[in-house]
C-alpha cells in the first residue's frame, strides 16, 4: 500500500515532488508577522490573510493585483475577470 502510494505521483508528473513552491508562498506572510508583531484581532489576522492571498494569486496569474482590487472596488480602468474565473480558465 505504501508502494501505491508512493507510485501515484507517476500518475500526476505535474505534482512537484518537493514543498518549495508552498514554502515560498508563506515565506512574505511569516516575515510581515514578525516584522508587524501580528495582528490585534481575528479580524484583523483574516483581512490580512486574504489580501496576501489574493496578491499571490494575482501574482501567480501575471495579474496586477492594485489594478484587480480597483476593479473589485469599482475604480474606472482595465477591467478583470474573477480570480476563479482566471484560475478555471488556465
Amino acid at each position: 500500500t505504501d508502494r501505491q502510494s508512493f507510485l501515484k505521483i507517476l500518475q500526476r508528473p505535474d505534482i512537484p515532488l518537493h514543498t518549495n513552491g508552498s514554502e515560498n508562498d508563506i515565506r512574505s506572510v511569516v516575515t510581515r508577522r514578525k516584522i508587524s508583531g501580528g495582528t490585534h484581532s481575528n479580524q484583523g489576522r483574516a483581512a490580512r490573510d486574504t489580501m496576501l492571498s489574493m496578491m499571490k494569486t494575482c501574482n501567480k496569474l501575471g495579474v496586477s493585483f492594485w489594478d484587480y482590487l480597483g476593479d473589485r472596488l469599482g475604480i474606472p480602468g482595465s477591467k478583470i475577470l474573477p480570480l476563479p474565473v482566471l484560475l478555471a480558465a488556465r
